[in-house]
């Protein structure tokens, strides 16, 4: 189609308003792609959303008249809920759009061209007729920084357009700005259609860099800017600057130093694992979910959060564990979109709040009363393990916005990889080398959690907390961590390590599943790391990697938990190597990955040389050692 007659069909279907909206874009690709979406789905009308406040207002009061929102009693407060059955990532719905010849992740699934081409035909021709298509301009990050990737969002859901307004950029002038610098942008196309969530799909085409999704109205699913484009820009740093960028499934805090300089942290974990409660437990913070990584020209590792908000799950944010995040949502002021959660008396309530909650009330299931049962006799709990609440991060009172908004990134120090690992890893330890700090991302272990529909198992593994998101052979997303950690341009090499608060009192000769130590404790992990970045502890070398010594790690608890303290005993459970795990776990991860393709030799030998290490040192103290016995 011409870019003439791409922009006669749009206009046809705008207003005024909207018209003079679209007139501020004059790229031919972006306009064809629109038109193409118009002639598919054949809405009544068009709404270009220009990220201006006039239309953010007006997108949020048709979600509520839309019924797709409902107002609760605090000003700015609305709940939403999805279809019972919808209430999580449709793992087993999301397919890689695969063509012949290109080689999709054994962690994904995929459906070949053909098939795919005809499920869209069939299930988005004329899906939007008789609605509103909104045509969103939103932006993967600041204006400026080489990894803000531009995300053109079509949708026939208002619901879809507040979230994401609380949740990205948007804004017409710099999305063309970036097409031009980035030479790519992605597009998403969504349609709530008629909810029926077992015909509901999920589509990723890396090769026309877009995402489909019918049939879904919860986030993770409808709001492909999120995980569908960051699987987009997974595929964009490993096939076209591998060594260089990074997409990872990380959050952004930092840590202040005594002579006020912040060091920064990004770090993994998977969906339900803490990502949120460990950003939010630095000093400052820019990011819980997302980061966009790329080695600047002056040889630092430079870090960008493609989101402005957080959509957090809310089981377990107590005012104890969580007291930032807790003073906003108890609090007014300001806008937070809930998911999920029980409503009572326009109230809403989670599971493990530490609050008194109500008797009865609104929840992800319908009416509910304490003690009530699904149809399997299960008890059904006030609230679904992975209701969320969205906020704009603005909002947060340790949130760095003139950090978040710069283009330049922020020159970042440490990384670090966790699970819900609750028996091998101890709580933090720093690796020896670059190559084995990406084993510790390799190796993830994590505890199934409810982010995703119809997970099962007790333990999986969980590559970087990455893998659901990366399409491509593992092999080669490993290679790209390699390549970039030990990239000869990175001038001050970062701190790699394991970070881990789920260990329980059971792995360690106890007899109950309680954590060893609480939530808050993460803080004190992260500002050791950060002071090994800065040369300011040396820790332990083991065969493992570097743990804190007592004194270190005692020494930061006195000073940023007083009423706590931090005794030897306490320390010797959590640091303590338990060999034999450790050794199993390696042992796993090898068979495992001897199964991937493409996966580098610098791996298997990496894991050979630790696992020596391991097994020398339990021939000389034991099958259990004790930081005493290693210092």
């Amino acid at each position: 189609m011409s870019e003439n007659k791409a922009l006669e069909l749009i206009l046809s279907k705008c207003d005024e308003k909207s018209q003079e909206k679209i007139k501020l874009i004059s790229n031919a690709d972006i306009l064809n792609k629109i038109a193409s979406k118009i002639e598919l789905c054949n809405p009544k009308d068009i709404f270009i959303h220009s990220g201006s406040e006039e239309d953010c207002d007006y997108i949020k009061k048709m979600s509520l008249e839309a019924g797709e929102e409902s107002p609760l009693a605090m000003e700015g407060h609305t709940i939403h809920f999805d279809p019972p059955i919808e209430q999580g990532r449709i793992v087993n719905q999301t397919y890689a759009i695969e063509d012949e010849g290109v080689f999709t992740s054994s962690l994904a699934k995929a459906l070949p061209r053909a098939q795919a081409d005809e499920l869209i035909q069939t299930n988005m021709k004329n899906i939007m007729d008789g609605k509103t298509m909104l045509v969103g301009f939103f932006l993967r990050g600041p204006v400026g920084a080489p990894t803000s990737y531009p995300s053109l969002t079509i949708s026939d859901t208002w619901y879809l357009g507040h979230q994401q307004n609380n949740l990205y950029r948007c804004s017409p002038e710099g999305f063309e700005k970036q097409v031009e610098k980035t030479g790519v942008f992605f597009t998403n196309t969504h349609s709530k259609g008629t909810l029926d969530t077992p015909n509901a799909y999920v589509l990723t085409d890396r090769k026309n860099i877009e995402t489909w999704a019918w049939n879904v109205s919860y986030l993770g699913n409808c709001a492909l800017i999120k995980k569908g484009h960051h699987r987009l820009a997974n595929d964009d740093a490993i096939y076209n600057h591998r060594g260089d960028y990074m997409s990872e499934h990380m959050f952004i805090t930092g840590v202040e130093m005594k002579d006020g300089s912040i060091v920064w942290i990004d770090g993994a974990a998977p969906s339900g694992c803490g990502k949120t409660t460990t950003a939010m437990a630095g000093d400052t913070f820019i990011g819980d979910d997302l980061a966009q990584i790329w080695i600047a020209d002056d040889g630092t590792i430079r870090s960008v959060n493609p989101e402005i908000g957080i959509f957090g799950i809310v089981k377990d944010v107590t005012k104890e564990g969580d007291p930032i995040l807790m003073e906003r949502l108890r609090n007014p002021g300001s806008e937070i979109i809930w998911t999920n959660v029980c409503i009572s008396d326009g109230v809403p309530y989670w599971e493990g709040s530490d609050e008194e909650t109500p008797k009865s009330g609104t929840n992800f299931q319908g009416e509910w009363t304490e003690g009530k049962t699904d149809a399997n006799g299960n008890v059904i709990p006030i609230s679904h393990p992975n209701s969320r609440c969205t906020i704009r991060s603005n909002q947060l009172s340790n949130f760095n916005e003139a950090a978040a908004d710069d283009p330049n990134g922020v020159d970042t120090l440490v990384f670090t990889y966790s699970g819900r690992d609750s028996d091998t890893m101890p709580p933090v330890v720093a690796s020896l080398t670059p190559e084995e700090g990406v084993t510790f991302g390799a190796d993830i272990t994590s505890q199934t959690t409810a982010t995703e529909v119809g997970a099962k198992g007790d333990i999986k593994r969980s590559p970087w907390a990455n893998a659901p998101f990366f399409l491509g052979a593992l092999g080669d997303y490993m290679d790209g961590q390699f390549k970039f950690f030990k990239n000869p341009k990175i001038t001050t090499k970062p701190v790699l390590a394991s970070l881990n608060y789920f260990l329980t009192e059971a792995a360690r000769g106890g007899d109950s599943n309680k954590l060893i130590g609480e939530k808050r404790d993460v803080r004190s992990w992260l500002t050791w790391l950060a002071r090994l970045a800065k040369g300011e502890v040396t820790g332990i070398k083991t065969a493992l990697g570097i743990i804190p010594t007592f004194e270190e790690i005692k020494g930061i608890f006195d000073e940023l938990m007083p009423d706590k303290g931090y005794s030897k005993e306490l320390y010797n459970k959590q640091f303590s190597l338990y060999v034999d795990k450790l050794i199993d776990r390696i042992d796993m991860q090898v068979e495992a990955y001897k199964k991937e393709a493409n996966v580098p030799d610098i791996y298997f030998e990496t894991q050979v040389t630790k696992k020596a290490r391991l097994e020398e040192l339990k021939a000389a103290k034991g099958a259990i050692v004790t930081p005493d016995q290693l210092g």
